[in-house]
This record gives structure tokens, C-alpha cells and sequence, in this order.
């Protein structure tokens, strides 16, 4: 992606589109923005040697269009609603729904996340790595202005399901990344509704816990999970990385990835928000169960090795970046609770 001068340009009109939805005073800026970030998205996913990528960039444009439409058109009745000729006390509940729902179809939380496992699975690693991250941070902020509480509940509660349940089936790692995205912005909406400094803390964690496990499969051209399992037989360490990574990004404890859900897990507590917690616990414990299985299947079964499998033997600084991203993963929590005690 960056030998090619266009698609730097397209990666920094990306940048500049979800900056200015973020920094905008009004609402037509906030979709201006949209609007750049979208199609400055589209040429960077498109590749010529892919017939699957041109596809997916569609399927994207299509979902992303709508919501767009949907979210200019709620905007254009918010202002007439609040025009002098209108003074009326309306109550703009229906409103705000349009303008949370076309923002919720743009980021992917169900019950409109059917787009997003097809798009996901169509593209390449560093594509899937834009769309599950940085595409997500300008319509959760804006999210962030219109909390929209009894209809946000539902869709956690929706989105944890959905997330937790449709990744017990799959076996190609990008749509399993894909479901646990879901489950994951469920999250995150929890954290934006009831404590709005912790969502950015959570989308940090859940970045660089992306960016490791994706930076591990582009380098070693992992595509499904077959692959993980016999791939890596001569190289016991860097499957070790993979899988702890894998349960750290579904929160198993003694990871890093466990320490922004402990984290809004008293938060919640504290407000008395148990029948929404109790939901969104069982269901990442069916995605750490899913987890599992495949570290367990991994780890304890024996694969049979062909004889032209790939070999480890040259240990390149991508091995040795997965190493140390895989070290921050493992033992984060640890590091971070002796910084605690000494301070």
C-alpha cells in the first residue's frame, strides 16, 4: 500500500475526513466528513489482482451510501424542526433514532452488521485493519453527541449476541475477527453510554490487540484456521504468540485484553447496570469459549506436516516484532499492575 504515491494520498484524505467529522461545529460538517473518509476508502481497498476486493468495496459503498443518505436526510429535519416558523415542543426521539441508526450501520453493530462479514472477507489484512479501527472512530464519537439511551440498550444487547453467536460457526479467521468486532462494539457503545472517558481507553486496547493478532497474519499469510494449525509446528513460540494473543482479544484474565473489561465491569457495577452486564458477560464468555476451542485444537492435536511446509529457520524482524507485540499481550496486565504498586 505505501509504494503506491495515489494510495498515500488516499490514506491521508482518509485521515483528514475522519478528523474534520470529529472536529466539526455542525452537522453537514460532520457528514462532509463522512462523506471524504468514504470515498477515499473505496480505491484503497480495491485491488486489481482480487476479484473478491472489488466486490467488497461495492458491498461497502452501497451500506455506506445509505447510511449517509439516511443521516443527511435526519439532519435536514432536525433543522426544520428547530427553524423559527416551527417552534413546536415535537419530540424529536424519532430523529435522533434515524441519526443513531444510520451511524450504527456505518460502524457495523447489529442488527445492521450484514454487510460487515462479506466486506471483511473480501479484503486484505491492512484493508480488514483500517475498516475494524480507524473507520470506527468517527461515528462512534458522533454517536457520543445523540446518546440515545432505551435504543443504544438494544442494540448492545443485539450486538453482543450477534458478535458472540455468529462466530461459533467459522473457520476463515477474517470473519471470525469480523464477529468478534461486533461483539466487541458492543462494548465500546456500553462504555460511550455510561462512562464516556473509557470508550476511547477500550478502542486503544482493542486496537493494538487487532493490530497485533492482524500484523501476525499478513506477515505469515494466514488466511483460515487450518493454516495456524499446521503452519506453525516448527515454530512452537510463534504459535504460542497467536493463540495468546487470540485470548487476549476475547478477555481471558490474566491478559491485557481482559483489563478494559474489568475496567467497565465496575463501571456498570457501579451503576447498577446488571441486567446489560450480566448479558454482555455470557456472551464474550461464548466468544472466549470459541476462542478456546481453536487454541485447544491447536495446541493439544497432533497435525500431520507435509514435507514442503513452511519453514522458520530465518527469523526476520517480523518474527521478532510479533514476539515483542505478543509479549505486550501476554503480559501487560502484570506490568501495569506492578507500575500500580510502586506508584
Amino acid at each position: 500500500m505505501l509504494n503506491n504515491t495515489a494510495k498515500i494520498l488516499f490514506l491521508l484524505t482518509l485521515i483528514f475526513g475522519t478528523l474534520m467529522s470529529v472536529s466539526s461545529n455542525s452537522w453537514l460538517g460532520v457528514w462532509m466528513g463522512l462523506e471524504i473518509n468514504l470515498l477515499s476508502i473505496i480505491p484503497l481497498m480495491i485491488d486489481n489482482n482480487k476479484l473478491m476486493s472489488t466486490e467488497a468495496s461495492l458491498k461497502y459503498f452501497l451500506t455506506q451510501a445509505l447510511a449517509s443518505s439516511i443521516l443527511l436526510f435526519s439532519i435536514f429535519i432536525m433543522f426544520l424542526f428547530n427553524n423559527i416558523i416551527f417552534q413546536l415542543n415535537l419530540n424529536l426521539w424519532m430523529v435522533s433514532m434515524m441519526m443513531t441508526s444510520a451511524l450504527l450501520l456505518k460502524s457495523g453493530a447489529a442488527p445492521f452488521h450484514f454487510w460487515f462479514p462479506g466486506v471483511m472477507e473480501g479484503l486484505s489484512w491492512m484493508n480488514n485493519l483500517i475498516l475494524m479501527t480507524w473507520q470506527k472512530i468517527a461515528p462512534l464519537m458522533v454517536l457520543s453527541y445523540i446518546i440515545f439511551k432505551p435504543f443504544l440498550i438494544y442494540i448492545i444487547i443485539l450486538s453482543t449476541i450477534m458478535g458472540a453467536l455468529g462466530g461459533l460457526n467459522q473457520t476463515s479467521l477474517r470473519k471470525l475477527l469480523a464477529f468478534s468486532s461486533i461483539n466487541h462494539l458492543s462494548w465500546m457503545i456500553a462504555a460511550l453510554m455510561f462512562n464516556e472517558s473509557m470508550w476511547l481507553f477500550y478502542f486503544l486496547m482493542y486496537s493494538f490487540l487487532s493490530f497485533s493478532l492482524i500484523f501476525m497474519f499478513n506477515s505469515f499469510k494466514l488466511y483460515h484456521i487450518n493454516q495456524t494449525f499446521s503452519m506453525f509446528n516448527n515454530s512452537p513460540v510463534l504459535k504460542f504468540m497467536i493463540f495468546t494473543t487470540f485470548l487476549s482479544l476475547g478477555g481471558l484474565p490474566p491478559f491485557i485484553g481482559f483489563l478494559p473489561k474489568w475496567m467497565l465491569i465496575n463501571s456498570l457495577i457501579s451503576m447498577n447496570q446488571i441486567f446489560i452486564l450480566f448479558i454482555m458477560v455470557m456472551m464474550a464468555l461464548i466468544t472466549l469459549f470459541f476462542y478456546l476451542r481453536i487454541t485447544y485444537s491447536a495446541f493439544m492435536l497432533n497435525y500431520s506436516e507435509t514435507n514442503w511446509n513452511f519453514k522458520m529457520n530465518n527469523k526476520n524482524i517480523n518474527w521478532y516484532f510479533s514476539v515483542f507485540l505478543s509479549f505486550i499481550s501476554t503480559f501487560g496486565l502484570f506490568i501495569i499492575s506492578l507500575i500500580f504498586l510502586i506508584y
